[in-house]
């Protein structure tokens, strides 16, 4: 099992009272599984995402990856769990502007100290795989949106994820350029057996996950899984 959630609760303190943006959320992802999340703005659904990428921790409970207890660790160790396991790709694409596509992609790279040679090298195969080997020195103002997003994503698996996170990958996109997109994220998850877990207010966005879940509350209030295993107390109707 590749993460595994128990009792998690994500509370805030407003000026009004306590919310729980996660409540007692209990959870299995295996290996290789593309997993949806769905719901209402205020669900939950993106304090979730942070937590399973160790950019925020939770208030209780436990969140273990590969075993290990994700939570517990210092701030280094998580940024080290980040950069060796977790890759991110965002609604806006969080492209540097000044650097070209694949200038984005090696900064990425550069955090593990690799020469530079090597990392041009398996930037170029990231570009070539999504489409836009043709597109290596243009800068993000010089692309499509759906391009843009093809760089963010080959950033993403810049260090060979097991995990990438996608949180409103299409929101910012065409019907025509999401099916795209989300092709691109199908054949990731199947070609290289990496997890994706994604983030969508699309409902056809969220049919291509092999497990659809909806967030209602901070709580699990639907599944539709083939093997993800979940706490069935903390679902609601």
């Amino acid at each position: 099992m590749l993460i595994q959630l128990k009792n998690l609760t994500k509370t805030y303190q407003y000026h009004d009272g306590i919310i729980n943006a996660v409540d007692n959320l209990s959870l299995d992802i295996p290996k290789g599984s593309f997993v949806t999340i769905t719901g209402a703005s205020g669900s939950g659904k993106t304090t979730l995402l942070l937590i399973l990428g160790g950019l925020l921790r939770p208030t209780s409970g436990k969140m273990s990856y590969n075993g290990s207890e994700i939570n517990l660790h210092n701030d280094d160790n998580l940024a080290n769990f980040r950069s060796k396991h977790v890759g991110f790709v965002m609604q806006s694409f969080a492209l540097v502007p000044y650097l070209t596509a694949i200038e984005n992609i090696m900064i990425a790279l550069n955090v593990k100290g690799n020469n530079t040679t090597e990392n041009r090298k398996r930037a170029l195969e990231l570009l070539e795989w999504v489409g836009l080997e043709d597109r290596t020195t243009h800068y993000p103002k010089e692309l499509s949106a759906g391009q843009q997003q093809r760089v963010a994503i080959a950033r993403a698996l810049a260090n060979k994820p097991d995990l990438l996170l996608a949180d409103e990958p299409t929101g910012n996109l065409d019907p025509g350029l999401s099916e795209e997109i989300l092709g691109i994220l199908k054949e990731i998850n199947l070609k290289q057996k990496t997890t994706v877990v994604m983030v969508t207010h699309s409902p056809m966005a969220a049919e291509f996950g092999d497990t659809k879940i909806q967030l209602k509350d901070g709580k699990l209030h639907n599944l539709d899984s083939n093997g993800i295993k979940l706490n069935m107390k903390v679902l609601i109707n």
